[in-house]
């Protein structure tokens, strides 16, 4: 494998970035901070790219940031410039495609934010997640305690947050944290598939609906409704009938291409 620290392939409409720093568990250092955020936004600039895979080289998904890095750094965190250039936060929220996470060991504390910024996440069997910031002393940055406690529920990310526990692939899978749980060999080939199925579907459709969704989470059920209607009144004006029937025998051929898979 190449000793870029983040490897970045693109198969027809799919890109894969990998995190490759897999002696330092794919901490993430200001330069593969920086590396992350230049991808993505030259992919969101690819109207080719239709969906978008991350996922990491070796035993871990994302060990956060790389402590001794910041060690390193008499600026400490400031040298991250986690809120600048290097905001992958921001350039992740800008790819207006489904990003699919396979998470294939361990993404704790600031590799579990980036999980989180993905749309779906896939985890293999040996995955784990932990929030270490109230273990280490640093208050989270990106999101995670906005959003874990959405996601699973206040009083078990609460347990996360305080602990610094490790939350099993298993548990991630029944508390609705990851979409599902395949093994280790199965998890390039499944975040793959779901990325070409993705890529398959009318693209400004797969946009609007992941804004609609991105943006309804924010509001109130009312607002989200409202939303969602006004975008509908819009959008359906642009699609003919004949484009529907058109699109009716794909759907067909799509059902029957996945019944054969299952």
């Amino acid at each position: 494998m190449s000793d870029a620290e983040l490897i970045v392939e693109r198969n027809g409409p799919v890109a894969t970035l990998t995190l490759n720093r897999p002696q330092a568990m794919n901490a993430l250092s200001p330069s593969l901070l920086k590396t992350l955020c230049q991808a993505l936004g030259e992919l969101q600039e690819d109207e080719d790219i239709r969906a978008l895979v991350l996922t990491g080289n070796g035993r871990a998904f994302c060990a956060g940031l790389d402590l001794k890095a910041l060690g390193d750094h008499p600026e400490g965190l400031a040298a991250f410039a986690i809120h600048g250039e290097n905001d992958v936060y921001a350039a992740m929220e800008r790819f207006d495609r489904p990003i699919i996470v396979g998470v294939n060991g361990v993404a704790a504390t600031g590799g579990f934010e980036l999980a989180l910024m993905g749309d779906i996440l896939i985890a293999a069997t040996g995955a784990r997640f932990a929030d270490t910031h109230c273990r280490v002393g640093l208050a989270p940055g990106w999101g995670l305690s906005q959003k874990l406690a959405r996601i699973i529920g206040p009083s078990r990310a609460r347990e996360a947050h305080f602990s610094g526990n490790f939350i099993s692939a298993e548990q991630a899978d029944a508390w609705g944290l990851v979409s599902r749980v395949v093994a280790p060999e199965a998890l390039s080939d499944s975040c793959q598939q779901l990325a070409e199925d993705i890529a398959s579907c009318v693209p400004w459709t797969v946009k609007a609906y992941k804004a609609l969704v991105n943006e309804g989470l924010e509001m109130t059920m009312g607002a989200g409704l409202a939303m969602e209607k006004q975008v509908m009144t819009y959008a359906n004006r642009q699609v003919s009938g004949a484009d529907i029937a058109a699109q009716r025998s794909s759907v067909q051929e799509r059902g029957q291409q996945q019944k054969q898979r299952d």
